[in-house]
């Protein structure tokens, strides 16, 4: 069985508050994007996981779509062993969700593979044992999310009418190291009405904290964010805890830039 796992980017990201349990409560859009990895598994008499492409950090066992199919195990034992490969595109560290869309896509795969009939709410609260953002995949379709973002209410927001630029610099940020210099706040306008804005008045509005406290130490991605607005984006942002900075185009325009960065063009997505 072949899958084709996605990516997502941030419309926003505000963290509210430090929780009892070590968490944030945030508030966040995910939007589904056109950039894939290529996920396949079939059964075999010996377990293997081979990754292509991307290089991937970390031990294979800490590989999320090995945990997927360790969680499954527990509950349906019957599973065979598998063959996996995974081609991995979608790059690592970079605030785009890619490990936890494979993760997700692995719950779903199996599900359907081996006729599970595991229903949504449940392929959601699997996928949030493997990580915060995972659920989201499970649904991969633009979402407002609350909690450690596993709290999803789909929208109506469509952005296929823009073009999409991704910059990824050369360097890899730490989630856990991202929350350390941020200061929860919770009061202040919803992204849920922010997002009902004209766009063009979305960098006004449209804020993702880690941004002030990520930019300070690697100035690159300010300069990414600044370079973007000046090649003519409607809106550009960090995504995630970075570190991709991406904008929004009306038109298709290839991004210039002195820094050693990777560039994904990805048309009317």
């Amino acid at each position: 069985m072949v899958k084709f796992p996605n990516a997502k980017i941030n419309l926003g990201l505000h963290v509210l508050r430090k929780r009892e349990d070590g968490y944030h409560d945030l508030e966040t859009i995910f939007y589904p994007v056109a950039l894939y990895d290529c996920l396949e598994f079939v059964p075999s008499a010996t377990p293997s996981f081979q990754a292509y492409g991307k290089n991937i950090a970390g031990s294979a066992s800490d590989n999320l779509i090995l945990k997927a199919y360790d969680v499954i195990k527990q509950d349906y034992p019957s599973l065979p062993p598998l063959e996996i490969h995974l081609y991995k595109h979608i790059p690592m560290g970079a605030g785009l969700g890619g490990g936890s869309s494979d993760g997700a896509y692995m719950l779903m795969m199996l599900n359907k593979y081996f006729q599970l009939e595991i229903s949504k709410t449940t392929l959601k609260n699997y996928a949030l044992q493997l990580g915060s953002d995972c659920p989201f995949f499970i649904e991969n379709i633009p979402c407002l999310a609350y909690g450690r973002g596993e709290e999803l209410h789909p929208i109506d927001l469509d952005l296929r009418h823009y073009h999409l630029v991704l910059v990824k610099p050369s360097v890899h940020i730490s989630t856990a190291s991202a929350f350390k210099h941020i200061i929860p706040n919770d009061q202040r306008r919803s992204l849920k009405d922010c997002i009902g804005l004209p766009l063009e008045e979305w960098k006004f509005a449209l804020t993702n904290d880690f941004e002030e406290a990520l930019f300070s130490s690697y100035p690159e991605l300010a300069h990414i964010k600044q370079s973007l607005y000046e090649q003519g984006a409607v809106y550009a942002s960090l995504s995630g805890s970075g570190s991709t900075i991406y904008g929004l185009f009306e038109q298709p325009t290839p991004f210039k830039s002195n820094l050693d960065v990777e560039v994904y063009q990805i048309p009317s997505f």
